[in-house]
C-alpha cells in the first residue's frame, strides 16, 4: 500500500479512534492524522452518567487508550483542535489556527451534541448536559448531598444520573414529557419496571409532564410544569436527546439528512469521505434499512466499516444493534430494536431483578433486554442474529436451557 497517502479524521471520539487503530490492523501504510476538538485522549462516554459522575473512576480510567499508544501506532493524534471546513475540491481541511491539512482520504466521525432545551434560563450556569468530560466536571462539584436535582428527561443519561443522584445523597425528581420512562428504546413492560426502580430508591418521577418555564434570577430556582407545579431545583440536568455534528458535512455539500448520509459501507455522497458513529444516517445490512444510531457497538463497527473502504476493501455494515445502561445494582442489556413488536415473553423474576424480556414479531425474536442475566442477553443475541422463530412458553420456561433453543 502506498506510505506517501494522507488519511485524516475528524472527531476523536469511539469511532474515530476505532476507525484509526482499524487502519493500521487492515495494513494502512500511509499516514493517519486524527483530530479532536477536547484537548484530551478519545475517550468512553458511556461511564460519564455512571460510574465517572459518581466519582468511583478518575478521567484516565475513561480514556480508550493511552496517548502514548496512538505514537506507537504511527497516529498522529491532535487535540484540542477544531476543523473549520472542508474543502473537497483542493483535498483539504482547515483548521482554527489556520493551518490547512491536505487529505487523500477523509473520515467524519463528528458524533453529535445534547440537544438543548428551548426555554429562557436554560444557559444559567446551574444547567447541566451529559455528553463531554467538562460537562461532567463541572456537574460533579455540585453533587452534593440534600440538593434539589431536576431532571429533564427520562432516557437512559435522565436515569443513569438520577441513580448517581440519589446514591449521592440528592433529593431527585425526574420529568418525562411522554407518558412513559424509555418510551423511544424498549417497551412498556421495561418502562413499568424502571419506574417502580426509581421510585423505590425515592426518586419523584413525573410523567407526561412538559416544562413550561425555567424560573429564577441568576440560577434556576424552579423547573415550572405545564401544570403550573414548580419544582424546586438547585441544579438542573437536561437529557432530552442529541442532534448529529454535520454542520461541517452540509457546508461541503455532502448529502445529509437527520445524519450524513451514508451507504452499507460507511461511504458517503463522495468518493474519497467516509463517515461513522452518532453523526451517519446510515444503511444497516442487518435490518434492512436506514437509520441513525446512537451507540457505542454501532460507533465502533461503523469504524472499522470506514477503515475498510479506505483500503480498498468491500465490508458491509451489518451488526445487529445492542446497547446497556447502568442504574444501581442493575444490568440492562438490550440487543434489537423492539419497534413493530407484537408479543412480550418475560423469562424470569420482575420482582426478583433478574429476568429478560423477548419482543416477539410473528414469533420471530427481533429483540431481546436482559436485566442482570448476561447469560439470556448472550444467547438473545444470537437469537436475534439469527431471527429465530421461538414458542412463548418455551422462552418463559426457566427448566429449558435458553442456548439449547440456538444450538
Amino acid at each position: 500500500m502506498n506510505t506517501n497517502t494522507v488519511t485524516v479524521i475528524i472527531g476523536a471520539g469511539q469511532a474515530g479512534c476505532d476507525l484509526a487503530t482499524a487502519l493500521r490492523q487492515q495494513g494502512y501504510a500511509g499516514r493517519i492524522i486524527l483530530l479532536g476538538e477536547e484537548p484530551v485522549p478519545p475517550y468512553r462516554r458511556p461511564p460519564l452518567s455512571k460510574t465517572y459522575l459518581a466519582g468511583d473512576i478518575g478521567e484516565e480510567a475513561l480514556y480508550i487508550k493511552p496517548r502514548a499508544a496512538y505514537a506507537k501506532q504511527d497516529i498522529d493524534l491532535r487535540t484540542g483542535v477544531r476543523v473549520t471546513a472542508i474543502d473537497r475540491q483542493a483535498h483539504t481541511v482547515s483548521l482554527d489556527n489556520g493551518e490547512r491539512i491536505a487529505y487523500d482520504k477523509l473520515a467524519i466521525t463528528t458524533g453529535g451534541r445534547p440537544r438543548l432545551l428551548p426555554l429562557a434560563g436554560a444557559d444559567k450556569p446551574n444547567v447541566h448536559y451529559v455528553r463531554t468530560l467538562e460537562d461532567i466536571n463541572r456537574l460533579r462539584a455540585h453533587f452534593a448531598p440534600g440538593r434539589r436535582l431536576v431532571i429533564i428527561g427520562g432516557g437512559y443519561i435522565g436515569l443513569e444520573a438520577a441513580a448517581v443522584g440519589i446514591k449521592k445523597g440528592l433529593a431527585v425528581t425526574l420529568v418525562e414529557a411522554l407518558p412513559r420512562l424509555l418510551a423511544r428504546v424498549t417497551g412498556p413492560e421495561l418502562s413499568q419496571y424502571y419506574a417502580g426502580v426509581h421510585r423505590r430508591h425515592g426518586v419523584d418521577i413525573r410523567l407526561g409532564a412538559g416544562v413550561e418555564a425555567l424560573e429564577g434570577g441568576e440560577q434556576v430556582e424552579f423547573v415550572v410544569l405545564q401544570d403550573g407545579t414548580r419544582l424546586p431545583a438547585d441544579l438542573v440536568i437536561v437529557g432530552i436527546g442529541l442532534v448529529p455534528n454535520t454542520e461541517l458535512a452540509e457546508q461541503a455539500g455532502l448529502e445529509v439528512d437527520n445524519g450524513i448520509i451514508v451507504d452499507l459501507y460507511a461511504q458517503t455522497s463522495d468518493p474519497d469521505i467516509v463517515a461513522a458513529g452518532d453523526c451517519t444516517n446510515h444503511d444497516n445490512g442487518f435490518l434492512g434499512r436506514r437509520l441513525r444510531l446512537e451507540s457505542v457497538p454501532n460507533a465502533s463497527e461503523q469504524g472499522r466499516v470506514a477503515a475498510a473502504s479506505i483500503c480498498g476493501q468491500r465490508v458491509a455494515h451489518a451488526g445487529v444493534p445492542w446497547f446497556w445502561s447502568d442504574q444501581y445494582d442493575l444490568k440492562l442489556q438490550m440487543v434489537g430494536l423492539s419497534q413493530g413488536h407484537d408479543r412480550v415473553v418475560i423469562r424470569g423474576s420482575m420482582d426478583a431483578d433478574s429476568f429478560a424480556a423477548f419482543y416477539l414479531q410473528e414469533g420471530v425474536v427481533i429483540a431481546v433486554d436482559a436485566v442482570n442475566r448476561p447469560q439470556d442477553f448472550m444467547v438473545g443475541k444470537k437469537m436475534v442474529a439469527a431471527r429465530l422463530k421461538a414458542d412463548p412458553a418455551t422462552l418463559a420456561d426457566e427448566i429449558v436451557v435458553l442456548k439449547s433453543l440456538v444450538a
